[in-house]
């Protein structure tokens, strides 16, 4: 079995395995951006983040199986009320889906966020998402009732924004 480890990234250290990640696993920014991301897209996982709150507070945190960069997530705070966590972005490779590492690496997560002392997590799944909204709701995430949309190209994204207590 390979050794799964989770642990925060920094552009220093961690910017050419991001870029080669994305690069391997392009199919959520080619649903959502209509195209592959590429360096610039791996140098705004570390300034990117929701409204109001500041990139610099954000943890920033890697799954690795074995050595190769497997999944990226992105925790803020402060978002959409001060003290609550905010998942930007939780991104598994399609080569680690399937397998439990995802609930392993939303336990680390919500485990951070809780030692924030943060109420809830929230974060934002797209309509065109299926599969990804079915994970957040088995992991016990449920529909706050905001919607929003965003226009890509001809695409017009629509987003739903869920939350669980913490």
């Amino acid at each position: 079995m390979t050794a799964r480890t989770i642990r925060p990234l920094t552009p220093e250290r961690d910017l050419a395995a991001i870029t080669a990640f994305y690069a391997e696993a392009p199919d959520y920014f080619l649903m959502a951006d209509g195209e592959p991301p590429g360096p610039a897209k791996a140098r705004e996982f570390f300034t990117d983040g929701p409204p109001g709150c500041d990139p610099a507070d954000a943890q920033h945190l890697g799954l690795f199986l074995g050595p190769r960069l497997s999944g990226l997530a992105e925790l803020s705070f402060g978002f959409p009320e001060p003290g609550d966590a905010y998942l930007g972005l939780m991104l598994l490779g399609p080569w680690a889906r399937s397998a439990g590492h995802g609930r392993t690496f939303l336990a680390e997560v919500e485990a951070r966020a809780r030692a924030a002392r943060s109420p809830a997590l929230t974060l934002a799944v797209l309509k065109a998402n299926p599969r990804g909204r079915a994970f957040w709701e088995r992991e016990g995430f449920t529909a706050t009732g905001h919607t929003g949309s965003y226009t890509v190209g001809d695409t017009t994204h629509h987003l739903a924004r869920m939350s669980k207590p913490l």
